[in-house]
């Protein structure tokens, strides 16, 4: 297997990723909406917030963890997965202090639906295939 980028093994994962990643926005959007018509504006902006701190750290992390696959490239695998938590750890860190420090939310709203994208990748693999 080649280390670089064109294995078909990083493909197969990053796609399993996007699906994913692609699944979290849909449920948020539905569920930011469902918010919306039962609470208003504000809850639902919250909300959304939520969502949009929980994905785009989801996006970046999927980015980086996926950049080596392979026997061949094993330390190289690993290494990417830990700088890929360490950078979604930051990049949360910073939207979550951005967020407090512009704007008012709701927290019920805004950590339920963080939390919801948190769980969404341990339950999503049930009903995606590979």
């Amino acid at each position: 297997m080649s280390l670089t980028k064109s294995n078909p093994l990083i493909k197969v994962g990053r796609k399993f990723a996007a699906k994913q990643i692609v699944i979290s926005i849909v449920i948020v959007l539905i569920c930011t909406s469902i918010v919306y018509f039962i609470w208003g504006i504000t809850i639902a902006s919250s909300a959304l917030l939520g969502g949009v701190v929980g994905i785009v750290p989801n996006v970046i992390f999927a980015y980086n963890a996926f950049k080596y696959a392979g026997a061949k490239s094993s330390k190289l695998v690993v290494e990417s997965f830990f700088s890929g938590v360490k950078i979604k750890m930051i990049v949360t860190a910073f939207l979550f202090a951005v967020v407090f420090k512009t704007t008012v939310v709701v927290p019920l709203s805004f950590f339920g639906m963080f939390c919801l994208v948190m769980v969404l990748p341990l339950i999503t693999p049930v009903f995606v295939k590979q």
